[in-house]
């Protein structure tokens, strides 16, 4: 996601967005950084697919499943993947060459939001406070970066 804003002091600002697969590394979450591997996860998707694959052989022939029940099952085991997909963090950056003629120097403004529809909202909110401001809101998710 990438849009060009141009600022009230004439100064031409890119504010793009890219949502990241790893949570970033930051001080607060140093001690729980230490991930072990995936093993677990795949070990409890193996174990719930066998689970799944015995109830279905071990079902008698005249049992009548309803038609809901399937999808329930379905919308169940993709609530938590799709959750996943939907809060990864994503990377904000607005930044800005400065203008031609040398008086406002060049800025770059960095920050993580969660959430694919947060994203949305909060760059759009970056987007105006930079028309109208000519910088991002000091108290928004954007920080100056050196």
């Amino acid at each position: 996601m990438n849009r060009l804003v141009h600022g009230e002091d004439g100064r031409d600002w890119v504010v793009r967005a890219q949502m990241e697969w790893r949570a970033p590394a930051t001080a607060d979450d140093f001690e729980h950084d230490v991930a072990g591997s995936y093993g677990p996860g795949i070990a409890m998707i193996a174990v719930t697919s066998l689970l799944a694959i015995v109830l279905i052989m071990w079902t008698p022939a005249d049992v009548m499943i309803p038609s809901w029940v399937p999808l329930a099952l379905l919308l169940i085991a993709l609530f938590f993947p799709l959750r996943w997909i939907l809060r990864r963090p994503w990377t904000v950056v607005a930044e800005t060459e400065g203008d031609l003629a040398g008086d406002r120097p060049s800025e770059r403004w960095v920050g993580t939001i969660r959430g694919m529809f947060t994203v949305r909202g909060e760059v759009s909110k970056i987007t105006k406070t930079i028309q109208k401001h000519s910088l991002p809101d000091f108290d928004g998710p954007l920080h100056p970066v050196e």
